[in-house]
């Protein structure tokens, strides 16, 4: 049996002036599809650090990032030889202060946001696009967002 991979990503959101949940998601480098800034875990940091670190070099949001994982999704990573993993990632919401102007990726990937539910519509992931579609019906009720903001 072939042994998960084990991934970490950011799930950067704010409210609009209208009170609407918005999410951020880049373009990938390979496919050019939206997802989330998401990596590898890092030897030197806790998950939630290395997620954050995700968001800012991938998207360049700044911003508060929780350190409880508010849901999981799986995929199927394809690497550079054409082979495929099966990965897990951990995500962790961030609420997002501002966008720099200037970040690592910039050059690689677009960032746009989006509303909860066309964020779902977005993703490939069927995991992920559950989790977003949950949270487009009552963001501030879920525990890990309240103590988010309680936070931030």
């Amino acid at each position: 049996m072939q042994e998960i991979a084990e991934q970490i990503a950011a799930l950067p959101i704010r409210w609009d002036k209208n009170g609407v949940l918005r999410i951020l998601l880049v373009t990938s480098r390979d496919t050019g599809r939206w997802v989330m800034p998401k990596g590898w875990t890092m030897d030197d940091h806790k998950p939630w650090a290395a997620a954050e670190i995700e968001a800012l070099e991938e998207a360049g949001a700044v911003g508060y990032i929780s350190q409880v994982a508010i849901g999981s999704y799986s995929y199927r990573k394809i690497l550079n030889n054409g082979k495929t993993i099966p990965c897990s990632v951990q995500v962790y919401p961030m609420i997002v202060e501002n966008l720099r102007r200037n970040w690592k990726e910039r050059h690689e990937r677009k960032r746009k946001w989006f509303s909860a539910k066309s964020a779902a519509k977005q993703v490939h992931e069927p995991d992920l696009s559950e989790l977003l579609i949950g949270l487009a019906k009552r963001p501030r009720k879920q525990p890990v967002i309240q103590e988010l903001l309680r936070t931030a």
